[in-house]
């Protein structure tokens, strides 16, 4: 099993590229041991075999080392085109101290990284895009070296770049913006942790659905901090909350309003997950303090049924 991320040693050691390459060669290792073994198996190169189909491409070294069927992939195969967005607003920076700080956008990054890294190996193209209220950066969707090379200081600057003020977040209109610029189908992957539309999913899925209309898959990973943003788990002493997008600043006692939080956001949680699932958009919770396997496997299977 994956062992949780350490937020604070992936801002430390400044080789993004090198953690994302260990993130998923564990990854990898981990699933050769899970019923899931069928994905880590060449997963750049093989597909399984189909009943019926010839014999003639079967990797018969692989059938001695897996007692499973896979067939040799050929380039034109395993080309896919995925757009990696990443939500940068204030809000992605929390928490702000302590062994989790700017835990949510590190996540992301890392996490975005690691995907890269996957379809570096798979042979497929990738860009990348982060947004606020609008888009920051949108790069080319491509497959050569240098571009990977290219995206991978650009999520490192994302990493060492410090913690953004006076923005707000925009999601539905970047998506709004994304999907008139994609003009060829795309597995769209958001990181984002959704703050700006918990209150109106409408705006939110039509948006997605314009994505959806438009032929797009799309992956979304809800990235939270479980512990304080859904539990609401304090210690019970005085505390002073700030809006970090609006600066709006508010003291209260945990306990006071804790019931109620917990009540209403897993309310707002359970709204994003249904009507995901209405408009068939892949949805994942993703919590900064669990491993990464939450994001590659969901990815793995996502990009298994676009084939």
């Amino acid at each position: 099993m994956m062992q949780e991320l350490d937020i604070q040693a992936i801002r430390q050691f400044g080789n993004i590229e090198f953690l994302a390459r260990q993130v998923v060669e564990g990854f990898i290792s981990g699933l050769h041991k899970s019923p899931y073994h069928g994905f880590s198996v060449e997963f750049a190169e093989h597909r399984l075999y189909n009943t019926g189909e010839s014999t003639r491409h079967i990797d018969w070294k692989v059938y001695a080392r897996t007692d499973k069927l896979f067939v040799k992939r050929y380039e034109e195969e395993t080309n896919l085109r995925a757009q990696l967005l990443i939500d940068v607003s204030p809000s992605m920076y929390y928490p702000r101290e302590g062994k989790y700080e700017n835990g949510k956008i590190t996540f992301s990054i890392m996490a975005a990284a690691s995907i890269a890294y996957m379809l570096q190996k798979q042979r497929d193209a990738i860009g990348a895009t982060t947004f606020s209220d609008k888009l920051e950066l949108q790069t080319p969707i491509k497959a050569t070296s240098k571009h990977i090379h290219t995206l991978f200081l650009e999520f490192q600057r994302l990493l060492d770049a410090p913690a953004p003020n006076n923005k707000k977040t925009s999601t539905a209109k970047v998506l709004h913006e994304i999907a008139e610029r994609l003009h060829k189908r795309s597995l769209v992957i958001i990181f984002s942790d959704m703050l700006d539309n918990m209150n109106d999913t409408d705006e939110l899925f039509a948006a997605l659905q314009h994505l959806k209309h438009r032929h797009h898959e799309v992956l979304l990973f809800h990235v939270k901090d479980s512990k304080t943003e859904t539990e609401f788990d304090f210690e019970d002493r005085p505390y002073i909350f700030t809006d970090v997008e609006t600066g709006e600043k508010i003291k209260l006692q945990p306990a006071q309003v804790r019931e109620y939080y917990r009540e209403q956001t897993k309310a707002k949680e359970q709204a994003l997950k249904l009507k995901s699932g209405q408009y068939k958009i892949d949805f994942v919770e993703v919590d900064i303090r669990q491993p990464m396997d939450k994001i590659l496997l969901p990815y793995l299977i996502k990009r298994a049924k676009m084939k």
